[in-house]
């Protein structure tokens, strides 16, 4: 018997109906990593040999690295906005950007930050996990920043609206241009004090689009913002996500700093 599959889009929302399908992905008319999408051969029936000579199918679910082209790579990057880990503007390259996001995603559903979509990333992207707050008594518009999973968050209205990968302090000292120090990102709680918009420079290096929290130390947009601790104390964010970030948190909001032992 064919199976058949329909979806129906209700407010934004792509509900899948099949037989012995799971729902997977919103949106993005995505099928399942786990099901082939084809229909099972009649019972009894001897599955036939591809022809002779006969090119072999794409795989349906690509491994997709930096610098691929094509539907799939539009879909991931689709999934991704959707899902509040912004790759930048549209496009139908994996760009840096989206290399970015594809890391924070992958960190926020318990897998390592790798150069590829692979098929654990599917999967994810199926059935993604859901964000869950650092802190319990935190307000409606907030940051929060993990340094474990180098992970910020910024809420409005009590959601998710930006989750991006960072960089924070590596934890060594410096000296640089007279200015001396250990480089760590200090846990706690903070509220956005002065707000410095475009780039700026300072004794340690450009910055894009700064929000400072305590004292000296903020976020900031970077062209450096590798998959490790790496900056001088500062959370460095990717550029394409500095400015978006500025405008949503304002002087006054709250921002919190947490090594969580295990993921929340």
């Amino acid at each position: 018997m064919r199976r058949t599959v329909h979806f129906l889009l209700i407010a934004g929302t792509a509900v899948a109906l099949a037989v012995s399908l799971p729902l997977i992905l919103a949106h993005t008319g995505i099928a399942s990593p786990r099901s082939s999408g084809r229909p099972a051969p009649a019972s009894g029936a001897t599955p036939q040999p591809p022809k002779a000579g006969a090119a072999p199918a794409p795989p349906r679910w690509p491994t997709l690295r930096l610098g691929d082209e094509g539907v799939r790579v539009e879909e991931v990057r689709r999934r991704l906005d959707r899902l509040g880990f912004s790759p930048g503007s549209a496009g139908s390259g994996y760009d840096p950007a989206l290399r970015v996001a594809v890391w924070a995603f992958q960190k926020a559903n318990g897998l390592p930050p790798v150069d590829q979509v692979d098929l654990p990333t599917w999967r994810a992207l199926a059935r993604p996990a859901r964000i869950r707050p650092l802190v319990s008594y935190g307000g409606p518009a907030r940051v929060e920043i993990d340094l474990r999973r180098q992970l910020l968050t910024a809420w409005k209205g009590g959601r998710p609206a930006l989750v991006t990968h960072i960089s924070t302090g590596n934890g060594e000292s410096y000296c640089k241009k007279g200015h001396c120090g250990v480089a760590v990102t200090p846990t706690g709680d903070f509220r956005a004090w002065w707000r410095t918009a475009g780039w700026t420079t300072g004794p340690l290096g450009e910055q894009f689009y700064t929000v400072y929290f305590n004292g000296g130390i903020g976020f900031h947009g970077s062209e450096r913002v590798p998959r490790h601790p790496a900056s001088h104390g500062c959370i460095r964010v990717p550029l394409h996500n500095a400015k978006p970030l500025f405008r949503m948190i304002q002087t006054g909001d709250q921002v919190y700093v947490r090594r969580p032992e295990r993921d929340v």
